[in-house]
This record gives C-alpha cells, structure tokens and sequence, in this order.
C-alpha cells in the first residue's frame, strides 16, 4: 500500500495521544491534590497510615483482598452501599493520596471495607481475628496467619479465645502472627469521615429552594411579578 507507512504512523501517533491523555492526564490531575486543612477542625485531612497499617495494606494486597471486596463507597444515587452501613458519605479521590496501594477493588462479593471499624454492626479485633482463622460460609479461612502451639508458662495475651470444637487441643493455643496483626490493624485504621467539599452531593437550585421552603426569585422577564413587589 502507497500510504501504509503513514497510515501506520497516524495510528500510532493517535494512540500515543490518547494514552498520554488517559494516563499522564490522570496522573497529573490525581498527583496534584493535597490534604485539604479545615479551619474548624485546626488540622488537614486525610490522616497518613501509621506504620503497622501500611504494612497491612501490604498483607492485604498479597492476600488478594480486593478480589471480592472493594474499597470505595459509592454516592447513594449510583449504590446501596451507604444503605448496608458500609459509610457515611462517598469515596473521593483526595481519601487516597497517602496510600502507596489504594485498593479499590472491583467486585462487591463481599462488604465494602473502607471503614471496617465503622460498619453497622461493626467490627473489633477479636471479630476480624476470628474470621481470619475460622472463615465463615463465604470467606475463606487463613489459618496460615496463625500459629497453633504449645503453651510454655502462660498463656500468651494474644491468643484468641476459641471454645468447643473450634478450641485448640489441649495445652496449645493459637496466636495471631505479625502479619494477622498488621492486616487487622490495617482493617481498623480509622478512616477520617470528614466531608470534603467534592464529597458533598449536588443539590440542584429547585430542589434547595424546595428544602428550605422558600420560594423561588422571579424571573426578570415577568414585569407583572415585579410591580406586585416594587419594593423588592
């Protein structure tokens, strides 16, 4: 083909345009929010994780967590999530900036974990543990998160308290691991609830004026409304 070259470079240049737009774009955009500082509350959110946290995000991401579960709650209008308790208000971007991994996830098999500690019911630590260990009729277990040993003195603090058939065997215990621990503090990193104003949802003018009882400003093309009310 005479053209084929061209045609060939045409379509590369498009491509190249349209990913440099699509990625750097985003990237740009996304890389250039801050923390945004509330007057009210005298500090910036959000917070950064602390360090037993982040590495529980580690953890969390080498499980594969975000396959089933996600972590963004979505505006009421576009899900139920806020209905099932799983937040008070939308995910935005900015909830993001000081996690190295943000793990959106993309299936809601399971609940959305943005703020754990928060659910309704919520969760302490001895739950997550638990389910951890035990599972339940969809989650898996990961008894490798665990150690079951033999109790040498005392019994060690950490161990979780299992009765019945799920108990140990006698004179042994099962303890959390280092990585158990940072996954469920990662869990459990409380998730700042401010309301950034991209968090706001919009409220349009006719629906304002419907909630406030107000009633709406004539237009300036109705003389007639204006000299029932010469004063205004």
């Amino acid at each position: 083909m005479k053209n084929g070259p061209l045609v060939i470079l045409g379509l590369f240049i498009a491509l190249t345009l349209s990913w440099a737009g699509v990625v750097l774009g985003s990237h740009a955009q996304l890389g250039g929010l801050t923390p945004y500082f509330d007057e009210g509350e005298g500090q910036s959110f959000p917070n950064r994780l602390s360090g037993v946290a982040a590495r529980g995000q580690l953890v969390y991401a080498d499980l594969g967590c975000a396959a089933c579960h996600t972590q963004q709650v979505r505006r009421p209008d576009f899900g139920s999530d806020q209905a099932r308790g799983w937040g008070e208000r939308q995910s935005v971007a900015r909830d993001y900036i000081f996690q190295a991994r943000p793990q959106l996830g993309a299936s809601r098999f399971g609940p959305d974990l943005t703020n754990v500690s928060a659910h309704k019911p919520p969760f302490d630590a001895e739950d997550l543990m638990k389910l951890l260990y035990l599972g339940s009729g969809t989650h898996p277990a990961y008894k490798f998160l665990f150690e079951d040993s033999a109790v040498v003195g005392q019994r060690s603090v950490h161990a979780l308290n299992l009765t019945g058939s799920r108990a140990p065997a006698e004179g042994h215990q099962v303890v959390p691991t280092e990585r158990a621990t940072s996954l469920v503090a990662y869990l459990l990193n409380p998730v700042s609830d401010f309301v950034y104003p991209e968090a706001r949802p919009f409220v349009a003018p006719k629906a304002a004026t419907a909630e406030h009882g107000t009633a709406p400003t004539a237009p300036a093309a109705q003389p007639e409304q204006k000299a029932e009310n010469p004063k205004k």
